[in-house]
């Protein structure tokens, strides 16, 4: 009787401590997806500023800037909570392509890159870039707390079985470009 009295003791602190990391878990792959809602929430808005920059170049060099705004169109994909880590890095770098253009364009055009606006979107687009490289920064950071969770025994043995797998690193995204303003 006693024996039937540990087993099923040991039963329940076993599901009390499955119970408990599953929702620890949860949690963290939470973190995870707004780590990366984040990041998409800058992205668009260095999507955003990146259009009207362009849109403010058309006035100076049309034939230069169109095919870039057909580019930054054509490739550009919301980030979501659900976005992989290639995903935001291949914005990352179509905004990085993008701009390397901008800024070659303003070096022709020395009207353009006296512009307010040329000058004001720049600064923008430097404080979205800073503020994407810091929640890649926390994106990372999460992640690995969470890989560190997974690995470790004897949770490396449940965490698969509950549906819980490894997440991918930012390993690309720049601190922000060089903004040739002021």
């Amino acid at each position: 009787m006693t024996i039937l009295i540990i087993v099923i003791l040991l039963a329940v602190l076993f599901m009390i401590w499955l119970v408990t990391v599953q929702r620890k878990l949860v949690a963290m792959e939470e973190n995870i997806r707004n780590a990366m809602s984040q990041i998409g929430v800058q992205l668009s808005m260095c999507f955003d500023a990146m259009t009207m920059l362009l849109q403010t170049a058309e006035g100076y060099a049309a034939d230069e800037t169109r095919p870039l705004s057909e580019d930054l169109r054509s490739f550009r994909i919301t980030v979501t909570a659900r976005s992989t880590p290639d995903q935001v890095q291949g914005q990352d770098r179509i905004l990085s392509e993008v701009a390397e253009h901008l800024i070659a364009i303003a070096e022709t055009y020395p009207d353009f890159k006296a512009d307010k606006n040329y000058v004001r979107y720049m600064d923008t687009m430097g404080c979205y870039r800073k503020m994407v490289y810091t929640s890649c920064l926390i994106y990372n950071d999460t992640v690995a707390k969470y890989q560190r969770f997974v690995r470790m025994a004897p949770v490396n043995m449940v965490a698969p079985l509950l549906g819980f797998s490894r997440h991918g690193y930012l390993e690309s995204v720049e601190k922000g470009w060089v903004w040739p303003v002021k």
